[in-house]
């Protein structure tokens, strides 16, 4: 331990020290005994005093074995870009990010793992980022370590940039911004909702980009990515989204707009800063077919 740290907390050190992993996953290996000083466990709020030997257990750098949910398919996956350091992958709508309640398996982690092994030794797979089951698009994946500690602070500094296509009824008059906290609904809570107290802060900026008879297309631009967060918003402004199960109740008077099967939400471009370089990176994905069907039947009206 270097003497400079004297008088730090061991957790506020171990972060200094090896930036390359996040503050949490360190208090986990602290908690789980596979970071040891001087020989012996200790607690994140420790002082140190410098001097002290700090060693790593050589199984945090092991792959864990993979349990009946996390065990690797040959699934299809559609990988935009692919170096050593992250994948950016174009998911299908219906396929479900990570393994939970009701779907063990046939996952995209279930295909992360078979098209890179490697990922068993990343915490979730290297998944930084959610998209839900029924909207299709694009996600990054952390194919180190190091990528996914850099990948999750440009999340929470904001410089992801994620921008989407939404079909949302109604006629949306102008461009806005809805500013909104949301949490988990108090007695549904498989849903969210917006909580005025106590949810976390959640921003969706939103522009007109065409308008139909029954229904308004327009780009939705996340400042925060909170669970389910534009179908949410833009519910709260009575323009849900076209298909949504959950939060587009109303009918629109247009059979081809209450028949779509799925919420009518496209992540179509994604913008980073690549973890190892540095360099400005950007990728665009085009609508899948049905949503780009629907809306040449819209247009033909």
């Amino acid at each position: 331990m270097p003497a400079e740290c004297a008088g730090w907390r061991l957790d506020a050190t171990l972060a200094k020290l090896y930036p390359e992993h996040s503050r949490s996953r360190l208090q986990a290996w602290l908690k789980e005994g596979l970071i040891r000083l001087d020989g012996g466990a200790a607690e994140g709020k420790r002082k140190v005093y410098g001097g002290e030997r700090i060693e790593f257990d050589v199984g945090v750098a092991a792959p864990p074995a993979p349990t009946l949910a996390e065990a690797a398919e040959d699934i299809p996956l559609t990988v935009v870009f692919e170096d050593e350091h992250l994948m950016v992958i174009d998911k299908s709508a219906g396929l479900v990010v990570h393994p939970g309640n009701g779907q063990p398996s046939g996952t995209l982690l279930n295909a992360l793992l078979h098209h890179a092994p490697q990922l068993a030794g990343i915490p979730r797979a290297g998944i930084v980022h959610r998209l839900d089951k029924d909207t299709s698009g694009l996600l990054v994946v952390a194919k180190t370590l190091t990528a996914q500690t850099d990948l999750v602070r440009q999340m929470q500094t904001r410089t992801v940039k994620r921008h989407y296509l939404a079909l949302a009824l109604g006629n949306v008059e102008r461009d806005g911004t809805v500013d909104a906290p949301l949490g988990r609904h108090a007695v549904q809570r498989t849903k969210m909702a917006i909580v005025r107290s106590g949810g976390k802060e959640a921003r969706t900026h939103y522009a007109v980009l065409e308008r139909f008879a029954r229904a308004t297309l327009i780009e939705c631009r996340l400042e925060t990515g909170r669970t389910h967060q534009i179908r949410v918003h833009l519910a709260s402004i009575k323009h849900p989204l076209a298909g949504d199960p959950a939060y587009g109740k109303a009918r629109s008077g247009d059979a081809r707009l209450d028949a779509f099967p799925r919420q009518a939400l496209h992540a179509w471009r994604l913008a980073l800063r690549h973890p190892a370089t540095g360099a400005e990176m950007a990728w665009e994905s085009p609508l899948p077919a049905d949503f780009a069907q629907l809306l040449e039947e819209l247009r033909r009206e």
